[in-house]
């Protein structure tokens, strides 16, 4: 996977464009709401949904397994953002403690065992108190069932990237043991869910 997201960024640099996805902005808003102050960011990418958090004063760290993206977030934020250089199947890279953590298009991307471990991963590094938010691609989505099957609602598309289309049942099944607190719908570039939860004191 490193080489393919590495290929990437190389072909198109900024692909995404600058502007924070609609689900960052919601996180965002609903992190001042709740008092958050310091955010994880797994899969940051070159920084666009990074912008959410910072203008809201937030301090961001992120995980991102292209050293292109981390050289373009560098070039385009500065010192603004710690950024660990790797991949989330690694998790974690530092032993800090985060109120929250937001993860967009990225869990799908992984296998079974391979989301397994990142959301345990992640609810580990959550604050007392903290929320972690993912997006995670809907079996909505036109492109479900297209490609190579691989396994259950897990298809290889795009000239090789492998991805797992959630549903409600699976989102629960996933994240239901990890303070699953809602499932809302979202529309990007796919349908998306934007899944929440919230780590309570023990």
């Amino acid at each position: 996977m490193r080489e393919f997201w590495e290929e990437a960024f190389k072909d198109k640099q900024e692909m995404w464009g600058f502007d924070p996805t609609h689900s960052a902005l919601l996180t965002a808003e609903m992190f001042v709401d709740k008092g958050v102050k310091k955010v994880l960011i797994p899969g940051i990418g070159y920084g666009r949904n990074a912008q959410a958090f910072l203008i809201k004063t937030m301090e961001v760290t992120g995980i991102e397994i292209s050293k292109t993206a981390i050289e373009l977030a560098e070039k385009h934020f500065g010192s603004t953002m710690k950024i660990y250089h790797g991949s989330v199947t690694d998790m974690p890279f530092d032993s800090d403690r985060y109120e929250g953590i937001f993860s967009h298009a990225l869990i799908h991307l992984l296998d079974e065992n391979e989301r397994t471990k990142f959301i345990k991963d992640c609810y580990k590094q959550l604050s007392d108190s903290g929320y972690m938010v993912f997006t995670a691609i809907s079996k909505k989505a036109h492109s479900y069932g297209q490609g190579t099957y691989l396994s259950k609602d897990r298809y290889e598309q795009f000239g090789g990237v492998k991805i797992f289309f959630y549903d409600e049942t699976s989102v629960q099944k996933e994240f239901g043991k990890y303070g699953l607190t809602h499932i809302t719908e979202v529309t990007e570039n796919h349908p998306f869910y934007l899944i929440t939860c919230f780590k309570r004191v023990p």
